[in-house]
C-alpha cells in the first residue's frame, strides 16, 4: 500500500521549493527593477559643469567687497590687487540637475597628462553657495585675500606673466551627492582676456567613466 504520509511530505516540500524559488526570482527582479530607477534618479539629478558658449551672453559677478567683474562667453576674468586676487570663471551646465558648487583649488604649475585630481580635503571652500541650473548658464568666483600667504604670491606671479591657470571645481546635485570634480584651464587671450576649457571630469561617489 502507498505510503500516504510519505508521498504528503514529499509533495509538501516540493511545494515549498517551488515557492522557494519563486520568491527569490521575485526578489532578484525586484532589486533590479530598483537599482535600475535608483540610477535614473540619479541621471536625473547628475550635472556636469563645463565652459559657457562664445554666444552666451557676459555676466555681471559681484564679491562681498563689491569688487565686479564682467565675464563673456567661454570667458575667465582674473583680476590682481594690492589685498586680493579675483578669479572667475563663466560655466554652462550640461547635465540633467543643479550643481551646487562645494570648493575649488588653483594650480600653475600642473604637469601635462596627470591623470589625477587634488586631494578633496584640500579644496577651498566657498564662502556662499553657487548654483547652476540644469542645461543653463552660471558662474564660479573665487578669490585669495592674504597678500602673506604663498598662493597668493603664485597666483598673482602667474596672472600677470599670463601663464595658463588650472582650476580644479568640486561640485554635487541639490542633495549633496555624486560629486564631481572637474579640471579647467583659463588660458590667456591675445587681447588681455581668458578664455576657459575644461579638460577631465573624475567621480568622486561613483565609478569613474574610464
Amino acid at each position: 500500500m502507498p505510503d500516504w504520509a510519505t508521498i504528503a511530505s514529499l509533495a509538501t516540500a516540493g511545494t515549498t521549493l517551488v515557492l522557494a524559488f519563486a520568491t527569490f526570482a521575485s526578489v532578484r527582479s525586484g532589486n533590479r527593477t530598483a537599482r535600475a530607477a535608483e540610477r535614473s534618479l540619479q541621471v536625473s539629478l547628475r550635472p556636469l559643469l563645463g565652459p559657457s558658449r562664445l554666444q552666451d551672453p557676459t555676466q555681471k559677478v559681484g564679491f562681498a567687497d563689491d569688487h565686479w567683474v564682467h565675464v563673456p562667453g567661454s570667458s575667465g576674468a582674473a583680476d590682481v590687487t594690492d589685498r586680493a586676487i579675483y578669479l572667475v570663471m563663466s560655466l554652462r551646465n550640461v547635465g540633467s540637475g543643479i550643481a551646487v558648487l562645494h570648493g575649488w583649488t588653483l594650480s600653475t604649475d600642473r604637469q601635462p597628462g596627470n591623470p589625477n585630481h587634488s586631494n578633496v580635503d584640500s579644496f577651498r571652500r566657498l564662502t556662499r553657495d553657487i548654483y547652476v541650473p540644469a542645461g543653463d548658464l552660471g558662474f564660479w568666483e573665487g578669490a585669495f585675500r592674504d597678500p602673506e600667504r604663498p598662493e597668493f604670491a603664485a597666483a598673482r606671479d602667474a596672472i600677470q606673466a599670463r601663464r595658463r591657470l588650472f582650476i580644479e571645481l568640486l561640485y554635487g546635485d541639490h542633495e549633496g551627492g555624486q560629486r564631481t570634480v572637474s579640471l579647467f584651464s583659463m588660458i590667456p587671450r591675445d587681447d588681455g582676456g581668458w578664455l576657459v576649457s575644461v579638460a577631465r571630469h573624475w567621480n568622486i561617489d561613483r565609478a569613474d567613466p574610464r
